[in-house]
């Protein structure tokens, strides 16, 4: 069963709640390879955050260096990033499958400080049709019934 977190977090004084939620991830390059015959399945690098922090001021799917080594992933390219810290240079990494309440999509990864936690941006919960409900924290959007649905413009 998924399981969604609160996290408390103490800030200049200022306490607040945040979200947090269970995300596993996977080297998409590494399942196309497994779904070729050319590795095992049981070789595909993968793993599970069972506190990853939903960021909605955060745009993707940001992961601290280390975690980015055990999946394996390629660096792409280097850019100039605006955080909450202010400007910084960050990687962006090959995709990931990445899985949050049973709803499944791919994405390139950006790296973050080795003390920083996983960050779940924007562009996931739009991905996946979730939303944010402060009582119930990371739901199915209400709006769509529970269908998975996702906008084309």
């Amino acid at each position: 069963m998924l399981k969604f977190g609160m996290m408390l977090l103490e800030n200049e004084g200022v306490r607040k709640m945040e979200h947090t939620t269970r995300i596993e991830l996977e080297n998409l390059k590494d399942l196309h390879l497994a779904e070729a015959g050319v590795i095992n399945s049981e070789d595909v690098r993968r793993l599970t955050v069972e506190d990853a922090l939903v960021d909605t001021g955060a745009t993707g799917l940001c992961l601290p260096g280390s975690l980015v080594q055990q999946l394996g992933l390629t660096p792409l390219r280097n850019i100039r990033v605006q955080t909450a810290n202010g400007p910084a240079e960050r990687t962006f990494y090959s995709e990931v499958k990445y899985t949050v309440l049973e709803r499944s999509h791919s994405i390139q990864v950006t790296d973050l400080p080795e003390d920083a936690p996983v960050l779940v941006g924007h562009m996931i919960l739009e991905a996946l049709d979730l939303c944010v409900d402060m009582r119930k924290g990371l739901i199915h959007n209400p709006a769509h019934g529970g269908a998975w649905t996702i906008k084309i413009l």
